[in-house]
């Protein structure tokens, strides 16, 4: 416990930018500060502090014990908050591809907060490789990534949205069959190292028509963009063809239709389980209809 409240009041300093706030924050005088911070010090053998600079700043080593800190912390107040039952407080840290479905999270978060008002909210986004690792080293509660991201099996995934793929075209244009309109229409390519991306290109090479680029975008909003504007028609999911509110053109796209799956990764038995749980269930009612429950265990 000394050792926990020590890397506490080290967090602190960091985060307020001094001893002294740091002492208000932990409730303890500046003193007791100075001295937690010089047993840890003493402790690992080196200086954390470079005390000649006003305020002082963190030596190299101080920089990658806070990094380790938070970490620590962050571990320990999740497995007291799983063990004893007791109100669900410190970090929740949710790592996401940048999927068109990332516009759900807020949403589904906000619920989440509602029902835990201790809980603070950490959203990184990054891309696949990386966050499947972060969730494997504990440094991420969970992940939202597409279907086959996922490269680990000491890892689980479960889907909490299964939304169609559609052909969209800027409002008004007469469409009435996919095949026809990809091979008339100058076609906006989703171009991206991503499972989507490669999800379209597999039904297209096996839909084997001629088409016509115009252009080459690396993010959907941006494919989206570009059909808006009147460039050329394209390949995208659900959720961003609606979510904009322009009135597009929409055909489903493949035969049979085409589906994408995004879902939550976690450590099989990690310390928040159940506040993963009930950010899934939370995911997949405010995805409507196309929304997954999560299995029962």
């Amino acid at each position: 416990m000394t050792r926990s409240r020590q890397l506490k009041t080290l967090l602190a300093i960091v985060e307020t930018g001094s001893f002294a706030r740091a002492a208000n924050r932990v409730a303890l005088t500046p003193s007791a500060v100075s001295q937690q911070i010089q047993a840890l010090e003493n402790e690992v053998g080196v200086s954390l502090f470079n005390r000649e600079n006003r305020p002082p700043t963190l030596t190299a080593a101080g920089q990658q014990m806070v990094e380790a800190a938070a970490e620590l912390v962050r571990a320990a107040e999740n497995a007291i908050d799983a063990i004893s039952g007791r109100r669900i407080v410190g970090k929740f840290v949710i790592g996401s591809v940048r999927t068109s479905a990332i516009g759900l999270l807020p949403q589904a978060v906000s619920r989440v907060v509602a029902n835990h008002p201790g809980l603070k909210i950490r959203l990184l986004v990054g891309n696949s490789e990386n966050l499947v690792q972060d969730v494997y080293a504990g440094r991420l509660d969970a992940a939202i990534i597409a279907e086959n991201s996922l490269s680990s099996r000491d890892l689980d995934w479960s889907p909490f949205i299964r939304e169609p793929l559609f052909l969209i075209a800027p409002p008004g244009t007469p469409v009435v069959d996919v095949r026809q309109a990809l091979s008339a229409f100058p076609f906006v390519r989703f171009r991206s190292n991503v499972p989507l991306a490669r999800l379209i290109e597999t039904e297209l090479g096996r839909m084997n028509l001629p088409l016509n680029d115009i252009a080459e975008m690396d993010t959907i909003s941006a494919v989206t963009a570009c059909v808006e504007n009147g460039l050329g028609v394209s390949i995208v999911p659900r959720i961003a063809a609606i979510e904009r509110g322009v009135d597009l053109v929409m055909l489903p796209f493949g035969d049979p239709p085409v589906f994408r799956q995004i879902g939550l990764l976690q450590r099989p038995k990690g310390p928040r389980a159940g506040l993963i749980a009930e950010l899934h269930e939370q995911l997949a009612q405010v995805s409507g209809e196309y929304g997954v429950p999560r299995p029962l265990s």
